[in-house]
This record gives structure tokens, C-alpha cells and sequence, in this order.
């Protein structure tokens, strides 16, 4: 399996990186992982007062925005085979 570049990069940028035995499926979940804890975390900082309501939504947008990786489609995840 060969990532795309920019699959690489846009792991790297959330600390992952393909290892031995991983998919595009499973690195998505590890993905996918990582963006539910930062939802709950984000979820959290509201709830704390630290994020007023109405900042919430824009505070959501960008944090989906962060994981764009999540909307890609696995099979562009990888370069085409020769």
C-alpha cells in the first residue's frame, strides 16, 4: 500500500503514521479516534464555560474542518496501482 502524499501529511499532522500491518481503513479509525476525543474535549471546554454557546459552532466547524482527511474516500487515500 502507498499513501498519497497528502494522506501522509495530513496524518502526520494529527501524530500518525502508517505502520506495518495498517489499511486506509484502520488508519481512518485511528483518525476517526482522535477526532471524537477532541469533540468530547471540545464538547467539554463548553460545557466548563470556556466556550461560550454561541462560539460553539464555529469552535465545531474548525475542529471538522482539521479532520477533512475523514471526508476523503478510502480509495483516494492510496495511490493508484500500476
Amino acid at each position: 500500500m502507498r499513501l498519497r502524499s497528502g494522506v501522509r501529511e495530513a496524518l502526520a499532522r494529527h501524530g500518525l503514521a502508517a505502520e506495518g500491518e495498517d489499511t486506509p481503513a484502520t488508519l481512518r479509525d485511528r483518525v476517526n479516534d482522535l477526532y471524537l476525543a477532541e469533540v468530547c474535549r471540545l464538547k467539554a471546554r463548553q460545557r466548563a464555560g470556556e466556550i461560550p454557546l454561541r462560539d460553539y459552532a464555529g469552535h465545531a466547524q474548525a475542529l471538522k474542518e482539521g479532520f477533512a482527511l475523514l471526508g476523503l474516500p478510502l480509495e483516494l487515500w492510496t495511490e493508484p496501482e500500476d
